[in-house]
């Protein structure tokens, strides 16, 4: 009937599948600190468990129990009996602190009322509530040692001039600051719950967003097969086609000239004849009609017509580029990617220390002072320059080479970045994000934080991804293959511009390749 985990009485015993019977609360204590290991064994057997064991109640222990109990209720609640009652143990009801000795109602009637005399709860610890030293009751808290001292270790003792309390004042105090401990591990318990149910929110709209794509990508790949099946069977057939052409023809031909190859033969048979003839009359009489040798006009042209005949192949490739083409324009126009306007940098926005190409793609750095106008929009310390075209809501997709420096930044910002004092440099603040290269090193950085990566760009093109809508702006090194190096997760509050930092060097904006997929 005792419990394995107390070793006291079962309350609410229950019994696991393994057939071990424990108190309730005490197995849901156990099973709750297995919880975090993932697999559940009985504290008594050792017998494991792949899911929490459901618990039940095992009815005939707990009327045993209970009748058990209900015959020695007393003796059940406290197990301290009378120290004064020799003949039969009687439950107590208090302990003197003084006496060191635990008394029933009887007992406790008789007791001396001198305030001496410290009464407490049943115990048989009463050695432990005594001073070690001068072996008096223990009565005050050296706020100091943080220990419970007797008055003759403030009076005489180490404790002497130490702050301290009563214990009903000190255990109140710390009754207060278990209560504060208490509310706090609530509030970070449920701080930590909100994060759990936070993070299973994304996971479910991860694997929502992946299921979707994988659906596309799958529906894209099986129209694709589709249709590249379909070009194959159409180019074939053109070849086909051709073939049959080409062969009827050859084969005409090849009737006729095995007709005329009959013809020659039945003349070369007469000719033979007249050769062998003896009599010069017969000989002359037979051959002066025409030459037996001449042969048919056209011959010539009809064999140099058919002799240069072949497959057409110029067609058959016509025929399968302009398919692939066709396939290629057909998944392009279904990307994921809305199309942008083409990124053009804005001039009124370039510092001074930069040069602007005329078409509005380039940007060097410059030992001339290019003394642009004034502007409120232009950069005035850091050699910096912004798009002209915003982007405030879809997806949107860019690419810059930065083949021809080795210092530089890349991002997006508000238009209301500072654009004179320290706050203006790029990713220094919080209206900017950026992918930095310095020589040797590259990272990220925003509102002055710093992350660094072990692997430098090694490519000479970079690729910026916004999806405005999803809250998400990622950096690419468009190397073989692509390496995703960073994404900012961030709520947009303004539109953004695309924005170039030049330490050193040129830097290119290319071509918006839009329809294109990450």
């Amino acid at each position: 009937m005792d419990c394995a985990i107390c070793l006291c009485f079962c309350i609410d015993p229950v019994t696991l599948r393994c057939g071990h019977n424990f108190c309730r609360l005490c197995i849901d204590l156990v099973l709750d600190t297995q919880e975090g290991a993932g697999v559940y064994s009985c504290p008594e057997c050792r017998e494991e468990f792949q899911e929490r064991p459901a618990l039940q109640r095992n009815i005939t222990l707990c009327n045993i129990v209970e009748s058990f109990r209900s015959s020695q209720p007393d003796q059940e609640e406290t197990g301290v009996f009378c120290t004064y009652c020799i003949h039969s143990p009687v439950p107590a009801v208090m302990s003197c602190l003084m006496c060191e000795a635990s008394l029933c109602d009887n007992h406790l009637r008789v007791h001396s009322k001198s305030p001496e005399h410290v009464l407490c709860d049943p115990t048989t610890s009463l050695e432990n509530r005594k001073c070690s030293v001068h072996k008096k009751i223990l009565e005050y808290y050296c706020i100091v040692d943080s220990t419970c001292i007797c008055g003759s270790c403030i009076l005489a003792g180490d404790h002497q001039g130490h702050k301290v309390d009563t214990l009903d004042q000190a255990s109140e105090k710390k009754k207060q600051k278990l209560r504060n401990d208490l509310q706090e591990l609530i509030s970070k318990t449920d701080e930590t719950e909100k994060e759990v149910q936070s993070l299973q929110e994304n996971k479910r709209n991860v694997h929502e967003k992946s299921s979707g794509v994988t659906e596309r990508v799958t529906g894209l790949f099986r129209d694709l097969r589709r249709q590249l099946d379909n070009l194959e069977k159409r180019v074939l057939r053109e070849v086909s086609r051709q073939e049959e052409q080409l062969s009827l023809a050859l084969a005409d031909f090849i009737q006729q000239l095995e007709r005329k190859k009959a013809k020659l033969s039945r003349k070369m048979c007469h000719i033979e004849e007249l050769c062998n003839m003896t009599d010069p009359l017969t000989v002359l009489q037979q051959s002066h009609t025409g030459d037996l040798c001449d042969t048919e006009e056209g011959d010539k042209e009809d064999r140099e017509r058919h002799d240069g005949r072949d497959l057409d192949e110029a067609l058959i490739s016509h025929t399968l580029h302009t398919g692939l083409s066709d396939i290629i324009a057909g998944v392009t126009g279904g990307c994921i990617i809305q199309e942008a306007a083409d990124i053009s940098l804005d001039i009124n926005t370039a510092c001074n220390d930069l040069h602007i190409s005329d078409d509005m793609k380039i940007v060097s750095l410059s030992d001339i002072n290019q003394n642009y106008p004034q502007t409120r929009k232009r950069f005035q310390k850091y050699p910096q320059v912004i798009s002209r075209e915003s982007f405030s809501s879809g997806r949107h997709y860019w690419e810059v080479d930065v083949s021809k420096s080795e210092w530089w930044g890349v991002g997006m910002c508000y238009p209301s970045i500072d654009r004179r004092g320290e706050l203006s440099d790029l990713g220094e603040n919080k209206k900017s994000w950026c992918l930095w290269r310095h020589y040797n090193r590259c990272g990220v950085l925003h509102d002055k934080k710093v992350i660094q990566f072990p692997d430098n760009v090694s490519s000479n093109r970079v690729g910026i991804y916004l999806d405005y809508g999803a809250s998400q702006l990622c950096f690419y090194d468009l190397c073989v293959p692509i390496r995703h190096f960073y994404t900012f997760t961030v709520t947009f509050t303004e539109p953004l511009h695309a924005i170039l930092w030049v330490g050193k060097g040129t830097m290119k904006i290319c071509g918006n390749r839009s329809n294109q997929e990450i």
